[in-house]
């Protein structure tokens, strides 16, 4: 951006170039789950500059003490607590709550909402389940298109630091525009039926 010298009250008659990169806020991540991968994740989300937000219906786990200052718990049924609570459209979702049936649930309240970037964990039979049930309940092949699954970098991540890593790296790549798209090689497309892009 140029300014000139008479329209910032110099009276030398130069000029002066200015250099402006807007800063984005820190993004909301809001994780589904507070298990291991959950909680190593919550942390490490954190302290990459992430707004961290943990929902979980077991207060053992979800709690102030176990993710420490900085991130926002909240114990309760995530699709009751999904139900009276709006993510702002910049926002990630990340699902790793302890069992199928839970991630169903979350995934069936998440899919259809205008978010950044929705992942959900599982290995890809899982996920195969998963989205068979959601498209039995009426859902679009559409919709699934959008979510990240399995969720994360593929880097062969086995321990729940490992997985969290694999997906605070996904979460990274987003924010920058480098991984926009799921379905990437270490995600599974919905096309009807679902396959293997690696």
């Amino acid at each position: 951006m140029l300014f000139r010298s008479e329209e910032s009250g110099l009276i030398c008659g130069g000029q002066m170039e200015v250099f402006i990169e807007p800063v984005e806020a820190a993004p909301d991540v809001f994780i589904f789950g507070a298990g291991h991968v959950g909680h190593s994740l919550g942390r490490m989300a954190l302290e990459a500059g992430f707004r961290v937000h943990v929902v979980d219906d077991r207060e053992k786990f979800a709690n102030t003490e176990r993710f420490g200052p900085g991130v926002d718990v909240h114990v309760g049924d995530i699709p009751g607590w999904l139900a009276t609570n709006s993510l702002p459209p910049t926002a990630y979702a990340v699902i790793v709550t302890r069992g199928h049936r839970h991630d169903l649930d979350a995934l069936r309240a998440l899919v259809g909402r205008p978010l950044r970037y929705v992942g959900l964990i599982g290995s890809r039979a899982k996920v195969k389940r998963v989205y068979d049930a959601l498209l039995e309940e009426g859902l679009s092949a559409e919709q699934l298109r959008r979510v990240h699954a399995p969720i994360g970098l593929d880097i062969g991540a086995v321990t729940p630091q490992e997985i969290a890593v694999s997906i605070l790296a996904e979460l990274i790549a987003v924010k920058h525009g480098k991984a926009d798209q799921p379905g990437g090689t270490a995600s599974l497309r919905w096309d009807g039926a679902l396959r293997s892009t690696r």
